[in-house]
C-alpha cells in the first residue's frame, strides 16, 4: 500500500508534477506551495513522509521539517534543492539536533522512488 505523502515546493510545476508521479505509483500525495499551509493540513491528515524544497519564500523547508518531526516524530523527511544556500539552512537544523537527508535538483522520478521505498 501506498503511503501519504505530502509535497511542498514553492514551483508549483514540481509539487504538481511529483505529486502526479507519486499518485500514479500508487501513493496517495498532495501538493502544497508553502510551508505553511503543509503544517496546517498536517494537523487534519498527518502525512507518513513528507518531500520538500529547502528553499521558499516565509519559512524554508528546514524549518517545516523541525516543526514536523517535533508534531510528528514518525514522519519521514526528504528535502531537495538546487541552490548552494542550502548548506546554512541544513547546518541550523544539524545545530538543532536534526538531520535531514538532501536530494540535488533536479529530482530523476526513478531516484525519487527509490528513496521512498528506503523509507520506511
Amino acid at each position: 500500500m501506498g503511503k501519504r505523502i505530502f509535497v511542498v515546493d514553492d514551483e508549483r510545476i514540481i509539487a504538481d508534477t511529483l505529486v502526479v508521479i507519486l499518485r500514479q505509483c500508487g501513493h496517495e500525495a498532495s501538493a502544497f506551495y508553502e510551508a505553511r499551509t503543509a503544517l496546517a493540513q498536517a494537523e487534519v491528515s498527518s502525512p507518513e513522509l513528507i518531500i520538500s524544497d529547502v528553499i521558499m519564500p516565509g519559512m524554508s523547508g528546514v524549518e517545516m521539517a523541525i516543526l514536523m518531526r517535533e508534531r510528528f516524530p514518525t514522519c519521514r523527511i526528504l528535502l531537495f534543492s538546487g541552490n548552494v544556500g542550502t548548506i546554512d539552512l541544513l547546518e541550523l537544523g544539524r545545530r538543532q539536533g536534526y538531520n535531514f537527508e538532501l536530494l540535488a535538483k533536479p529530482i530523476y522520478p526513478g531516484d525519487l522512488l527509490a528513496k521512498i521505498a528506503d523509507v520506511q
